[in-house]
């Protein structure tokens, strides 16, 4: 296993529109960098010094243990937030296309034992109302913007006792 951490991003629109992200990662699968490809935390090699790549393993059946051994022993909680005026229904669609986010950075995820989600707020600062077709632009942001989270909690993280985190592994890991 590998330590993640809090991770957080966010986008300005043009329009003074803010779409952010906030999120607590403790996944069972591997953190990937969608701008790479690259695993940046997850399962180790044999050696502890590089990565076995959970999306190889899945494929050639080597998984070493079942995905739900250990139910609800992990999970990726965040929240994503703008400043837009979103109705109940509206942010309820947000906060569903944001977990495009979690599968764009953690795989596999929504695993039997990872217990994930995500809220939405809007604090509805910003005047107008939101047109479906503005809210879809807010709701692709908000998985943007939460691959970016996940993937800077990863490799902002700091080791702690027999755990370690990204920079505690050798160059070549990174």
């Amino acid at each position: 296993m590998m330590k993640a951490g809090i991770g957080s991003a966010a986008i300005t629109m043009a329009d003074g529109t803010v779409v952010a992200a906030l999120v607590a990662v403790n996944a069972a699968g591997d953190i990937i960098d969608p701008a790479t490809g690259r695993v940046v935390a997850g399962v180790r090699t044999a050696d502890g010094k590089g990565f076995a790549d959970a999306r190889v393993m899945l494929r050639s059946g080597t998984v070493g243990r079942p995905l739900a051994a250990r139910p609800v022993e992990n999970t990726t909680i965040g929240v994503v937030a703008t400043n837009a005026a979103l109705t109940k229904v509206q942010a309820l669609k947000v906060a569903q296309m944001a977990h495009d986010g979690y599968a764009r950075a953690i795989s596999p995820v929504h695993t039997p034992g990872d217990g994930d989600t995500i809220f939405a707020i809007a604090t509805g600062t910003t005047p107008g109302e939101v047109e479906d077709g503005r809210m879809g632009i807010i709701g692709a942001l908000a998985a943007e913007v939460m691959a970016d989270a996940i993937v800077r909690a990863a490799t902002q993280a700091t080791g702690v006792a027999g755990i370690p985190a990204l920079r505690d592994l050798p160059a070549p890991s990174r």
